[in-house]
């Protein structure tokens, strides 16, 4: 009878690993190797670097027809990551070693010819879902692996002949242990931005409540150094949120410190696909890399206009489908949205140093469309500090440790919140808003009153909300207070100010 056997392993469709079935069939025929089951050229391939990896590691490779299915078919199968499980099966169907206790386990790695394991990305997706099966995973050796993040087990090791040591019992391999220390950088603080105390103000807002920051204003103002230091003022991830940040990262093969929110600032020249993501096979983009973090999209209109457009769904909906001919990929896209941009092309506008024409500056300005812009809870308008400013200032705002005080306020409110509504005030939705937020009947009124005069639309009251209730909960208020109210309409505005 024929030798048939069956070794499981993780493809990664989006940020999921789904498992995948090795097949080995040896039969009587012409020595040669078929692999079937949607391989693309990289799994192709995998046929000769296992024949060299098997022959390196001291084993024979069957001199006749093999037959090697990766099921399930319909699934594109991409990478090297299937050639240690192909090895494992092709052994146990010649007979070379047994395969008894490979039902335990899942394998994951590439093979060098040498014989020794390559890193494959998604080790800590694939851990989780191997765990979930009561199955450990066997993967190759790497410097801080996510997968030992697992609440499973998870074994590495070094070469194929170490894998089938341990499956044989003649040898151990290392096990990983969870690893959970905070990593920090060290963070930049908020005093170290001199003035701008309505910035920072709006930059506490933000972090407290979850909500989208734009900021405009001259060059040198201070927009992208109040940016940079928001994430010093966040509270540290949930254990939940940060397995789920490094299981992005795992998957494509990229480091992030355990606990600390991502921070991402791509370059307006990025395309689209770099942004929210693309390409064959779909890979995430700059709004799943900062999922539970910040995106800071620095000189905002210099975007093209459609790729920020493409912000729009996932700023709602807080995922991204991707699709491509025959599947579609969803990836998380939770995400925090910082912008600063210039009020015209010279960035000077209202100023004497302005070259900029009226019609250049409204094109410019028309880069923004209204749904993008009412998207923002905050809008904030910052001015370089003139020369007397700076002397009175330089003495009174350095406050050392700033965005640790800060940072501790903000904590507190999104306590308050979490006891409140589970949720951030950001993340409420507008029924959530009414009715764990609600307004008296004549601040309903009055902000019905002056959304009519300024032409603001129902999405911008609810921004308005939003912010009057994280304001509240700042100032240790049991409800949203009137003055509340008031400050929070200061950070709504409806296009950008070409004010000097």
């Amino acid at each position: 009878m024929s030798a048939i056997a069956t070794v499981l392993t993780r493809a990664i469709d989006g940020v999921d690993a789904v498992k995948v079935s090795v097949e080995a069939h040896i039969v009587n025929g012409l020595p040669g190797v078929v692999l079937v089951g949607l391989p693309e050229a990289a799994v192709k391939e995998s046929r000769e670097r296992v024949r060299s990896a098997l022959i390196s590691s001291g084993f024979n490779f069957p001199q006749r027809k093999i037959i090697l299915n990766l099921a399930p078919a319909d699934l594109p199968k991409q990478g090297g990551r299937y050639d240690l499980a192909i090895a494992i099966a092709v052994l146990i169907a010649s007979n070379q070693i047994d395969g008894d206790r490979c039902a335990q386990f899942e394998f994951l790695g590439e093979l060098a010819l040498d014989g020794s394991l390559r890193p494959a990305s998604g080790t800590l997706a694939a851990a989780i879902e191997a765990h979930s099966n009561n199955r450990a995973l066997i993967c190759s050796e790497q410097a801080n692996d996510p997968a030992c993040l697992s609440d499973g087990t998870t074994w590495h090791a070094k070469s194929l002949r170490s894998v089938t040591d341990f499956i044989e019992t003649k040898g151990q391999l290392v096990r990983l242990q969870q690893q959970t220390t905070h990593s920090h950088n060290d963070q930049l603080d908020l005093n170290e931005v001199i003035g701008q105390s309505h910035g920072k103000r709006a930059l506490t807002l933000a972090a407290a409540g979850r909500h989208h920051l734009l900021m405009s204003g001259t060059p040198g103002s201070g927009k992208s150094m109040l940016a940079h230091r928001l994430s010093g003022i966040l509270p540290d991830c949930s254990m939940t949120q940060a397995l789920e940040i490094q299981r992005i990262y795992s998957i494509t093969q990229r480091q992030h410190p355990f606990s600390t929110r991502p921070f991402r600032a791509p370059h307006h020249s990025a395309s689209t696909a770099a942004l929210v993501g693309g390409g064959n096979p779909p890979q995430p983009g700059e709004i799943t890399l900062a999922h539970e973090g910040v995106l800071f999209l620095d000189e905002l209109a210099e975007f093209s206009r459609a790729t920020l457009d493409n912000l729009r769904e996932p700023l709602e909906a807080h995922k991204i489908q991707i699709s491509r001919a025959g599947r579609s990929v969803v990836f998380p896209a939770n995400f925090q949205l910082v912008a600063a941009t210039n009020p015209c092309p010279c960035g000077y506008a209202g100023t004497p140093q302005c070259r900029c024409t009226n019609a250049e500056t409204q094109r410019y300005q028309a880069r923004l469309s209204g749904p993008l812009m009412d998207r923002f809870d905050l809008h904030v308008e910052l001015r370089n500090l003139d020369l007397n400013e700076l002397k009175s200032t330089a003495t009174t705002d350095r406050t050392l440790g700033e965005s640790a005080a800060v940072r501790q306020r903000v904590i507190d409110a999104q306590q308050k919140q979490l006891q409140r509504q589970s949720k951030l005030n950001g993340e409420l939705s507008k029924r959530e808003l009414n009715h764990f937020c609600p307004l008296s009947s004549s601040q309903h009124q009055w902000l019905a009153t002056l959304c009519e005069k300024k032409q603001w639309s129902l999405r911008a009251w609810d921004r308005i909300h939003r912010v009057a209730q994280t304001i509240s909960d700042l100032n240790n208020e049991t409800r949203i207070s009137d003055d509340a109210l008031k400050e929070a309409t200061l950070f709504r505005r409806s296009g950008l100010s070409t004010r000097g």
